[in-house]
């Protein structure tokens, strides 16, 4: 009879960052990618913001696949249905290990951007830790449903949050977006704006300018 045991061990993950943290450095960014990304690459939707002002830290999801049959390309998942409490905390431990190392300087604006998956990781790594910051930007992606109000208490008055979305996002229906827009005022109440863009299930660069 097959009987599941559990062991515990020490691992290692990277991370990327983009640009250089300076004097000039305004905005920190931790940003959370989606299913199916590798860190490094996620970064080339920030190039576009200004270097000096701007520094990109993106954690780099642990379970690592390969794209396609043809064996190729690598992409990277944060979570899946399969002993999803055991995998969040090890997500969520490895987070708190970089975060301690790229800790933003209370003088920088903080911003959390989860994408797609990384909402899930974004939310959950804020929730338990009680993680302030000045904006967190909810992009494309489902917020967990464990949540709850008292999560986010924390909050001060003047933390930004915003749903960001396509119109034409190939995941979220007008049945998903309720729900999501239903979760979103339940935990942030109408501090969470609904952000629609003209577009697909993709990060959008050219809407981000405006958010900083």
């Amino acid at each position: 009879m097959a009987k599941e045991k559990k062991v515990s061990y020490t691992a290692s993950n990277t991370y990327t960052t983009l640009n250089t943290l300076t004097d000039k450095t305004r905005n920190v960014w931790l940003v959370f990618h989606g299913m199916g990304y590798l860190s490094r690459y996620f970064t080339k939707y920030f190039s576009h913001l200004d270097p000096e002002e701007n520094y990109f830290i993106a954690p780099q999801a642990p379970s690592k696949y390969y794209l396609g049959k043809d064996f190729k390309h690598v992409g990277a998942s944060w979570l899946t249905k399969e002993n999803t409490i055991e995998e969040t905390k090890n997500a969520l431990n490895y987070i708190d290990a970089l975060f301690e190392i790229e800790k933003p300087l209370p003088h920088h604006k903080f911003i959390i951007l989860g994408y797609s998956q990384g909402v899930s990781i974004a939310t959950r790594w804020m929730a338990k830790n009680k993680i302030t910051c000045d904006h967190l930007i909810m992009h494309s992606g489902g917020i967990p449903n464990e949540l709850k109000p008292d999560d986010f208490s924390y909050f001060d008055a003047n933390v930004k949050v915003s749903y960001l979305y396509g119109n034409q996002d190939q995941y979220i229906n007008v049945a998903k977006m309720t729900e999501e827009t239903l979760k979103g005022k339940n935990l942030f109440g109408e501090r969470m704006e609904i952000l629609e863009f003209e577009g697909i299930h993709e990060v959008n660069t050219e809407f981000l300018k405006s958010l900083v």
